[in-house]
């Protein structure tokens, strides 16, 4: 898969480098391309209980509970087995694109937040794809149809 990393915060964009960091706006002279960054389920890069650790686990809710019309809940947890959310070993955020195109970061501190997010889109169709980044173990992809 084609991708380019901001140098800067650690956003990962699919396809080519925008003009402009979509989350910290550096200029697209602050994106390497960097191939194979993102790991996922069964690529046979890692497996085991770090892959069952790492992978991010997607669930697309289609009824949401607060925005009764036009509104699909999307869960994101990361792992299988809950990620430890420690000092030394931590998920630091969680984006989210629809299509490749970036809409979301979720932002995470260890000492307060469980390694999930969720979102409420008013997409009714398309891909999810939610990347993941642990401060030990890289970027992490999955992605899951509306």
């Amino acid at each position: 898969m084609k991708t380019f990393l901001c140098q800067v915060c650690g956003h990962v964009a699919f396809d080519g480098a925008p003009e402009k960091c979509p989350v910290c706006g550096a200029p697209r002279e602050k994106f390497a391309q960097k191939d194979g960054l993102l790991k996922k389920a069964g690529d046979g890069t890692v497996g085991g209980e770090t892959e069952d650790k790492h992978v991010p686990a997607i669930t697309v809710v289609k009824t949401c509970g607060l925005i009764p019309q036009g509104c699909i809940d999307v869960h994101v947890k990361v792992g299988k087995v809950e990620h430890p959310s420690l000092p030394e070993h931590h998920i630091t955020f969680i984006d989210f694109y629809l299509d490749k195109k970036f809409i979301a970061r979720t932002h995470l501190t260890h000492e307060h937040c469980h390694p999930a997010a969720a979102l409420h889109l008013k997409a009714s169709s398309g891909t999810l794809q939610a990347v993941e980044n642990c401060n030990i173990h890289g970027w992490w992809f999955a992605e899951k149809p509306l």
